[in-house]
């Protein structure tokens, strides 16, 4: 293994090619519990906030666990190359701190105690092809819907338990030609539809939408405050129509909520989006900007693991899983059907206990002296 800093080109040879990286260091097949994180961090000391390290690794497990630790301690994975499809990988990490990205555009969020919210896919078929869907939904999907008489017994439950909110996703919903029965189950819950409101301004799925109760919340895909990324994101034309979309939820009486989904911290972007809700009526509280996860369809964005990730349990028609931007991961899979949901929140408790009593363990005392 080699440390070493460039600091007269301040460039790392071979695959990082133009990227300027202050240091580079060669971990050869060490992983990050053997001590390559102690060669990362003694090299990270040396940089000033924003400056990148390079990184070069032969050991696979790092291409997962670099991206953890530094989500962890808050620097940024920025580049990830392989030099082929069994590595060796190289990384240029962004050192954090003042002068860094101080305040991200994503929105944050607390912790929602286990038991509160349920996440239900409604179907996984989808009028459009996202590069980014994490649910892998396209018109190709299989439709793998969530039938009323399932939905009926799992709110029964859920409301024993409890449970408050109930989000229904996909594919688009609105797909689901028993999306109405669906939501009707959950009456007396709070609850969210997810859609990309481009297909529900005609015919039985504009009838759909009319019959929902007024206190259903409908959550509207909106990336940008211009046709030009949204439709680079979703497809052609998907922009105006999501925007109609909006405009007519608007002038039903729906109280509309707008989620924009982004692969990079773009500043100048996030305001121009909220100027443009700004001006549509849409209240701040209801706006969502989300980072992409590097699940389903991305080859890029946020890496997510039962270590990083806070749980949202998320129920499809063939099992249940950790969060609902982990339903193509098997690592993330709770159990093979959505019911009992008793063992679903049970399975997640558990693990959180886990976690927890890890956490407050601390480090072992191996004294020799």
């Amino acid at each position: 293994m080699v440390e070493r800093t460039d600091t007269d080109s301040g460039r790392a040879p071979n695959l990082l090619g133009e990227v300027e990286v202050e240091a580079l260091v060669d971990g050869g097949d060490m992983d990050c519990g053997s001590g390559l994180l102690l060669l990362i961090t003694r090299a990270m000391r040396r940089l000033e906030p924003g400056q990148l390290l390079g990184v070069r690794s032969a050991e696979a497990s790092v291409v997962t666990d670099l991206s953890a630790w530094a989500d962890l301690v808050g620097h940024d994975v920025v580049t990830e190359i392989a030099e082929s499809a069994e590595g060796p990988w190289w990384f240029a990490v962004s050192k954090a701190g003042r002068g860094a990205q101080a305040v991200t555009v994503f929105t944050q969020g607390e912790r929602t105690p286990v038991g509160r919210r349920l996440w239900i896919y409604t179907n996984f078929d989808c009028n459009l092809a996202c590069a980014y869907c994490c649910a892998e939904s396209s018109p190709k999907a299989a439709a793998r819907r969530f039938e009323p008489a399932l939905a009926t017994a799992v709110f029964d439950e859920f409301v024993a338990q409890g449970g408050r909110e109930v989000f229904f996703t996909g594919g688009e919903p609105f797909m689901h030609p028993e999306l109405g029965a669906l939501v009707a189950a959950a009456a007396g819950l709070e609850r969210t539809v997810l859609t990309n409101a481009m297909i529900f301004a005609r015919g039985t799925r504009r009838t759909t939408l009319e019959n929902l109760d007024r206190d259903v919340v409908l959550q509207i895909s909106l990336d940008s405050a211009t046709p030009d990324l949204h439709d680079r994101q979703r497809g052609a034309g998907s922009w105006s129509r999501a925007f109609d979309g909006i405009t007519l939820a608007r002038s039903l009486g729906f109280r509309v909520r707008v989620a924009a989904t982004l692969y990079d911290e773009d500043p100048k972007g996030v305001d121009a989006l909220h100027r443009r809700l700004d001006e549509a009526g849409i209240a701040l509280p209801d706006r969502v900007i989300r980072p992409v996860a590097r699940e389903g369809f991305a080859d890029r964005g946020v890496h997510v693991s039962l270590d990083s990730l806070e749980p949202e349990p998320t129920l499809t028609a063939d099992g249940a899983w950790w969060h609902p931007v982990a339903v193509t991961d098997p690592h993330l899979r709770i159990a093979d059907a959505p019911l009992p949901l008793a063992e679903v929140f049970g399975v997640v408790r558990d693990t959180l206990a886990v976690q927890d009593a890890a956490a407050r363990s601390g480090r072992e005392v191996f004294r020799c002296a």
